[in-house]
């Protein structure tokens, strides 16, 4: 039996007291993330803000005393329950871990703590002429330590690849309070097994991240979206197949359902079309001088595939507006109902038409209102669908579309995330698009590094 008061005195002797919260009301606040929970079944039992990797150590030290799980955080925005509690524990907050460390120029390389947020490491490195490709929507407020944990992408993972493209080395805190080093400094290495790769994805379940370097690549000299409207899906898929097929390689390439631009519209107005059935968000970069050769090559693709109206962004504001709009999709979505959830699934290219015709019939049958956006380039889909939570129903009909749609994202040949995790959200539906024998291995791994099973328990598995 945990002895809290116990475990809350140790840890303020240890730490910084100000820096433990453990009152109810303190850790209420952080007993859910981003994945809306429909009910709060158990709260923390502390909340520590720690700012060194050797307070890291002495939480983990303690919870291994206590037999209590540990729990990281970063801005708590992911929306598959990664770190919500099922059985209380100690929530390890990164906020005050937020230092750039390093950014070094001539190896291209930026070294940072796990609180770190993407969208002030972008403006930081970009000062030196550099670029860290990695963006999800909600850049402005997520972190480095959160998109290691689930392995997060966004709209230029099309070009530039996702986060588990820019690891080159991690400080990790074991579950047995050592320090392990899983890389180096250098962009290759083929020295013994990738650890980093390793922990990238895996959300706080083998270790905790308390540094890491990343790999930087050099800033295009400029950028422009197009915005292409469409009258059916269809073409606006067949575009996609073809602009790469013609060897072109944009920056982005997103999608937006009718749904989705009109719910965007209506709530944060940004002067898109709201009579298609779908558009695309075609970001082009690169030299200057390469720029308006892009535009015009798409343009012609853009004619032969029926695109209905274009839109182009002659500035940097109007650049800003179209993408604002994009990201503001969960947003203007969450208006709608008392609830959001958003989804993560992904098929071979393909099949894509098949995977968003499918969602839109899963979604009418359940009599579920659906916004489909998504980094199609890439093969992802995200149906964010507002419900009431509290509608016992529409609830129901919520969970029974919600397992009809990774039914036909397995049979499309895909899979369950390609960059928001798995987390206690997704959990008891992995095994419909992960092997029986990969599923034993990972167990194993975990069992590996975490013995004790003290570390983020019982997400994935």
């Amino acid at each position: 039996m945990l002895n809290s008061k116990k475990l809350i005195k140790e840890l303020k002797k240890d730490l910084t007291p100000d820096n433990v919260l453990a009152t109810v009301e303190e850790c209420y606040a952080y007993a859910q993330d981003a994945s809306n929970v429909r009910k709060i079944t158990a709260i923390p039992d502390a909340v520590v803000f720690v700012k060194s990797t050797e307070e890291v150590l002495r939480v983990v030290k303690s919870a291994r005393r206590y037999k209590i799980p540990v729990i990281c955080r970063g801005a708590g925005t992911n929306t598959v329950g990664a770190c919500t509690v099922e059985h209380g524990g100690i929530i390890l907050n990164f906020s005050k871990m937020n230092k750039i460390i390093e950014i070094n120029k001539e190896n291209m390389t930026a070294r940072v703590q796990p609180g770190v947020v993407l969208g002030d490491l972008q403006k930081a490195v970009g000062e030196y002429g550099l670029f860290y490709p990695p963006d999800p929507s909600n850049l402005r407020v997520s972190t480095v330590g959160g998109s290691i944990a689930q392995s997060s992408g966004g709209a230029k993972t099309f070009k530039y690849g996702s986060t588990k493209d820019y690891i080159l080395d991690l400080q990790v805190v074991t579950a047995d309070e050592k320090i392990l080093r899983t890389g180096s400094n250098t962009v290759k290495n083929a020295t013994g097994y990738n650890l980093t790769s390793l922990f990238v994805g895996s959300e706080g379940t083998l270790g905790i991240v308390t540094e890491a370097t990343l790999k930087l690549i050099p800033k295009p000299e400029a950028h422009k979206v197009i915005m292409a409207y469409f009258n059916t899906v269809e073409e606006a898929v067949d575009t996609v197949n073809m602009i790469i097929a013609q060897r072109i390689s944009p920056a982005a390439i997103d999608f937006m359902d009718a749904n989705a631009i009109k719910t965007v519209e209506k709530f944060y107005p940004a002067g898109l079309l709201c009579d298609k059935e779908a558009a695309l968000i075609i970001e082009i970069d690169g030299f200057i001088s390469s720029i308006d050769y892009q535009k015009k090559l798409i343009e012609d693709i853009l004619e032969r595939t029926n695109a209905a109206a274009i839109q182009i962004s002659d500035s940097e504001e109007e650049y800003e507006k179209i993408w604002t709009a994009r990201r503001s999709s969960m947003g203007a979505c969450a208006k709608l109902k008392p609830n959001v959830t958003t989804d993560d699934v992904i098929v071979p290219r393909c099949n894509l038409a098949k995977l968003i015709r499918g969602i839109r019939m899963i979604c009418d049958k359940y009599q579920l209102e659906a916004c489909l956006v998504g980094h199609v380039g890439d093969g992802s889909v995200h149906p964010q669908i507002p419900i009431n939570y509290k509608d016992d129903d529409e609830y129901k009909r919520y969970k029974l579309a919600k397992s009809e749609i990774y039914d036909l994202t397995a049979k499309l040949g895909g899979i369950l995330s390609g960059e928001h995790g798995i987390g206690a959200e997704k959990r008891p539906y992995i095994s419909k698009v992960v092997n029986g024998v990969a599923l034993d291995y990972m167990r194993a791994v975990k069992k590996l590094f975490d013995p004790e099973n003290i570390l983020n328990p019982y997400k994935i598995f």
